[in-house]
C-alpha cells in the first residue's frame, strides 16, 4: 500500500509544480501563434470531417495506390474512441467528488487551450508520417526522431506511451467497466474482465483497419445516445442550469468550496482529469492522426482539434450537469462511476445505472482498442519483431485488462496519473521545439484557401530544411 502512496505523491508533485504550468503556457503560446485556430477555423473543421470520404479517395500523399487508405473520419473516430471513455463518465465524477464542481471549469479551460495543442501535435504527426505496408504510421516518436534528430528521446517517448496507453490506461478502462457492471447487475468483476479481454484480443489481432472500422461504428452510436439522454435530463431540469453554472464558477475560484478544500486541489484535479479525457498534448492522437490520407497536414490537425471540443465541452459537460443537477456530489460514499450511476438513478429511476453500465462498456471498450493501437504504433517504431508485437498484444488487451478488474479504483488511477505526467512532459518539449513548422503550414493552408483553392495541397519542397525527412509527401 505504501508503494501506491509513493506513486500518488510523485504524480501530484509532477502535476503541481510542472505539468499544469507547461500545459497552460503551451496552450496559450499555440493559441496566440495560430491566431486562435481552434476558434477561427471551427467551420473548416466540420467541413473537413464531413468531406473526409471524398478526400480519402481523391487525395494521395504519395504514389502508392495499392495501399489501404484510412479516411480522416476513421482516424477521427479512433482518436475520439480513446478520448470518449472512462474519463467522460468516471473521470468527471471523480473530479467533482475530489475537487468540487469547480473542477469542471478548469476542465473547460484546459480543453479550450488544449485544442490548439492538439492541432499542433496532430499536424506534426501528419507531416512526419512514414509508409507502412498496411497504412501510414507516425506520431511523436517519429517527429522526435525526424524533426529533432534525437533517437534516444524518441525511444523514451515510445516506451512511455506504450506503458501509459497500451497498459496503464487499459487497466483503468477495464476497472471502470467491471465496477459499472457489478453496480448495475451484480456481475463478478473477474468474469467481466475475462470476457472483455477475450473480445479485445479478437479485435486487436485484426490490426488498425479492424480497429478503425469498429470505432467508426461504436463512437457515433455511443456519443449520440449518451448526449440525447443527458439532454433529456437537462431539459427536464432546465430551471436548475443557472444554479449549476453558478456553483461551477464560484467553486472554481474558491468562492464556494463544497468539497476539495482548496482552489489548488480544484485546479489540480480538474486539469488531470481534463487531460485524461481529451488527451490534448499527451502525444496520443498524433499516432492515429498520422494514419489518415490527406492532401495537407493541417487538415488532420484541424479535425483532431475538433475532437477535444467533442470530448470535453460536449460529453464531459453532459456528465457534469447530470451529477450537479442530482445534488449527490457531496455524498462521501459516492465516487467514480458509482456517482454517475447514482446521479442518473435519481433522475430517471432504475434504468439509470443499467444505461450507464451499457454506455461505459461501449465507451471504455472502444478506448481499450484505441489505446492498444497507440502502443502498437510505438512498438513498431522500436522494433520490427513480430514476437514483441504479439507479446504486447497479449499484455495490453489481455493481462492488463484482467489486472484492472482485480485491483482498486485508486490503484489504477494513481498509476495512470504518474505515467500521464511523464509522457505529456516529453511530448510538450518536442512539439514546442517543432511548432515553427506547424505555424508555416497553417499560413500556407490559409493562403491557399484565400486564393480560392478548396482543397489545399502540401509539397515537401515548401519546407526545404527538412525536405529529406518528409518521405510521404510528393514534391
Amino acid at each position: 500500500m505504501d508503494f501506491y502512496n509513493i506513486i500518488s505523491q510523485i504524480s501530484d508533485a509532477l502535476w503541481s509544480y510542472l505539468l499544469i504550468g507547461c500545459l497552460v503556457l503551451c496552450g496559450l503560446w499555440f493559441t496566440w501563434k495560430t491566431k486562435g485556430v481552434q476558434f477561427r477555423m471551427i467551420g473548416e473543421m466540420f467541413r473537413l470531417l464531413t468531406d473526409s470520404a471524398r478526400t480519402a479517395e481523391g487525395a494521395r500523399s504519395a504514389a502508392d495506390d495499392n495501399r489501404k487508405h484510412i479516411s480522416s473520419f476513421q482516424a477521427f473516430a479512433v482518436s475520439v474512441a480513446t478520448r470518449i471513455g472512462t474519463g467522460n463518465l468516471a473521470g468527471v465524477a471523480t473530479a467533482i467528488a475530489i475537487g468540487g464542481p469547480g473542477a469542471i471549469f478548469w476542465m473547460w479551460i484546459i480543453a479550450l487551450l488544449g485544442s490548439a495543442t492538439a492541432f499542433v501535435e496532430s499536424t506534426l504527426g501528419q507531416l512526419f508520417k512514414q509508409r507502412h505496408k498496411e497504412s501510414y504510421v507516425g506520431g511523436p516518436a517519429y517527429y522526435i526522431q525526424k524533426g529533432l534528430h534525437q533517437r534516444w528521446l524518441a525511444i523514451v517517448f515510445a516506451i512511455l506511451i506504450t506503458i501509459t496507453f497500451g497498459l496503464s490506461y487499459n487497466s483503468i478502462q477495464s476497472n471502470t467497466i467491471c465496477g459499472a457492471m457489478h453496480e448495475a447487475f451484480g456481475w463478478n468483476p473477474v468474469v467481466v474482465g475475462a470476457v472483455i479481454a477475450a473480445m479485445a484480443l479478437v479485435i486487436v489481432f485484426g490490426g488498425i483497419h479492424r480497429i478503425a472500422n469498429v470505432s467508426a461504428v461504436l463512437v457515433p452510436l455511443m456519443a449520440i445516445g449518451y448526449f440525447i439522454l443527458a439532454l433529456v435530463v437537462i431539459v427536464a431540469n432546465i430551471h436548475l442550469i443557472p444554479h449549476v453554472l453558478k456553483v461551477i464558477v464560484s467553486s472554481a475560484f474558491g468562492i464556494e468550496q463544497s468539497v476539495g478544500g482548496s482552489i489548488g486541489a480544484t485546479i489540480l484535479i480538474g486539469t488531470k482529469r481534463g487531460l485524461f479525457s481529451n488527451e490534448a498534448g499527451e502525444g496520443s492522437t498524433p499516432n492515429v492522426a498520422a494514419t489518415a490520407t490527406v492532401s495537407h497536414p493541417v487538415k488532420q490537425g484541424l479535425i483532431q482539434a475538433l475532437g477535444v471540443f467533442t470530448d470535453t465541452l460536449l460529453v464531459c459537460s453532459c456528465t457534469a450537469f447530470i451529477i450537479l443537477i442530482s445534488g449527490l456530489y457531496n455524498v462521501p460514499e459516492l465516487n467514480g462511476i458509482t456517482l454517475t450511476q447514482a446521479a442518473l438513478y435519481s433522475e430517471i429511476g432504475s434504468l439509470g445505472p443499467i444505461f450507464i453500465a451499457i454506455a461505459i462498456f461501449l465507451f471504455a471498450f472502444s478506448s481499450i482498442i484505441g489505446n492498444y493501437y497507440y502502443g502498437e504504433a510505438n512498438i513498431r517504431f522500436m522494433t520490427s519483431s513480430r514476437l514483441a508485437l504479439t507479446i504486447y498484444r497479449i499484455f495490453s488487451a489481455g493481462v492488463l485488462v484482467m489486472f484492472g478488474s482485480l485491483v482498486t479504483l485508486d490503484t489504477v488511477w494513481n498509476i495512470g496519473d504518474l505515467f500521464m505526467a511523464l509522457v505529456t512532459g516529453v511530448n510538450l518539449i518536442a512539439i514546442a521545439c517543432l511548432s515553427k513548422y506547424v505555424f508555416r503550414l497553417l499560413d500556407d493552408y490559409r493562403q491557399q484557401k484565400c486564393s480560392g483553392i478548396k482543397d489545399p495541397v502540401f509539397r515537401r519542397s515548401q519546407l526545404p530544411e527538412i525536405e529529406k525527412d518528409l518521405t510521404c509527401w510528393d514534391d
